[in-house]
């Protein structure tokens, strides 16, 4: 008996040869891009993350090729969102630097040189996160040297907690779901005078979740370049949760690939489907309830406006799964076949893989998708074992007894 999925193709999607657009390039722009790569790139410990190749299991599916862009290596936090939090920290702390000593530029290597840290030190920033982006905004906080806040919900593991605590983040519990952590953040951050790094927009809250999601374009930039010499994946797969990575990397590819560019797919736990919700509605809608998943990165009841705006058009079919798939999804990536290589994915992490393990045990999904044997699939792998108890009770391994 397959598990519960659902898919529905978008009718308000953008054509195959649609230009990107003047609206969209307002949203996010090959600039913007170009400049958060330029600056993430300089940073200590950058390295591209590899773009890994599957065959022995693109067989299995009946496809042509498959490929895993693994960010668990990205800066040592275990995942992509290292991209965007300490991006925006980064441009935070600049522009408080610009204000207080009315200069026109400073570079992250004045940030970084302590010439500025009585500046950098009265700043406070926070957000509410489900783990990783709480991560990345307390590693970019450590790493510039300021102050900060997380607020997390009820059902965020106490694993999660601690690797935001251990970069010197205070960690604040709220109740309720993701969603009333990021009212309570902005509420009490509007009360201290502290700055909302957050990848999720609303009314009169735009500017830093553009740098985030600009910094999350990285990843997209990287795979362009690793596949300078082969022609575009004809799928990508991109998880959801409150939109930010996905339409980051659908502007991103959108831009660069042109009318060359892959059908776009979001996929998303069937108990925090909002994406899937609003392209059924034509237009944001909210999801209810505890939004209660093992997918905890997608554990988001609400489509940020930002990306709404590049989803909207961009997206062309939307897939819940339920929360089954995505643990398949880790133990398959775990014990690969053949000769294709371990991989050590978290519950989000393999959610584009959850989507082809959906397809295989539903025709009609399959169908919608146009999987055969010439499609060329692109996942995004984009995160590791980011809470470690949890992946070795589900994988039955630690990520070291995998990759060994």
């Amino acid at each position: 008996m397959p598990h519960n999925a659902y898919a529905f193709t978008n009718p308000y999607a953008d054509a195959p040869d649609s230009s990107y657009g003047v609206h969209r390039e307002s949203v996010m722009s090959q600039a913007g891009f170009d400049a958060a790569f330029a600056e993430i790139s300089s940073w200590p410990g950058y390295s591209p993350t590899p773009l890994v190749s599957l065959p022995e299991l693109a067989q299995a599916l009946g496809i042509a090729e498959l490929l895993y862009k693994d960010e668990r290596g990205r800066f040592g936090l275990g995942s992509f969102k290292a991209l965007g939090g300490a991006y925006a920290v980064a441009n935070v702390l600049r522009l408080e630097v610009q204000r207080a000593h009315e200069i026109a530029q400073v570079s992250s290597k004045q940030l970084l040189s302590g010439a500025f840290k009585e500046v950098i030190g009265a700043a406070t920033v926070t957000c509410a996160t489900d783990g990783n982006h709480g991560r990345s905004v307390a590693w970019g906080a450590r790493l510039f040297g300021c102050h900060c806040v997380i607020y997390v919900h009820e059902t965020v593991s106490q694993g999660r907690r601690d690797a935001i605590a251990q970069y010197g983040a205070e960690v604040r519990e709220v109740k309720g779901n993701y969603d009333d952590a990021v009212r309570f953040a902005a509420t009490t951050a509007a009360e201290q005078g502290w700055t909302v790094v957050s990848d999720t927009s609303y009314p009169g809250y735009r500017d830093i979740p553009l740098d985030v999601m600009h910094g999350y374009g990285v990843m997209a930039s990287e795979i362009v370049t690793q596949m300078s010499n082969a022609p575009p994946p004809t799928h990508v797969f991109a998880q959801a949760g409150v939109g930010a990575l996905a339409s980051a990397v659908c502007a991103n590819f959108w831009l660069q690939w042109g009318t060359q560019r892959p059908l776009f797919v979001v996929t998303e736990p069937t108990q925090a489907d909002c994406v899937y919700k609003s392209l059924q509605a034509g237009q944001r809608s909210v999801v209810h309830g505890t939004l209660d998943t093992v997918m905890a990165g997608l554990a988001c009841g609400e489509v940020s406006e930002l990306a709404w705006e590049i989803l909207q058009g961009g997206t062309n079919i939307a897939i819940a799964l339920d929360d089954a798939y995505a643990l398949e999804a880790m133990r398959i990536l775990a014990k690969p076949l053949g000769r294709d290589p371990a991989i050590v994915a978290g519950e989000t992490g393999g959610v584009g893989l959850a989507a082809l393990l959906a397809a295989r045990d539903h025709p009609g999904i399959r169908q919608q998708l146009g999987l055969n044997a010439r499609a060329r699939v692109l996942l995004l792998g984009s995160e590791g074992d980011t809470d470690p108890l949890i992946y070795q009770q589900v994988v039955g391994k630690t990520a070291l007894e995998v990759l060994a």
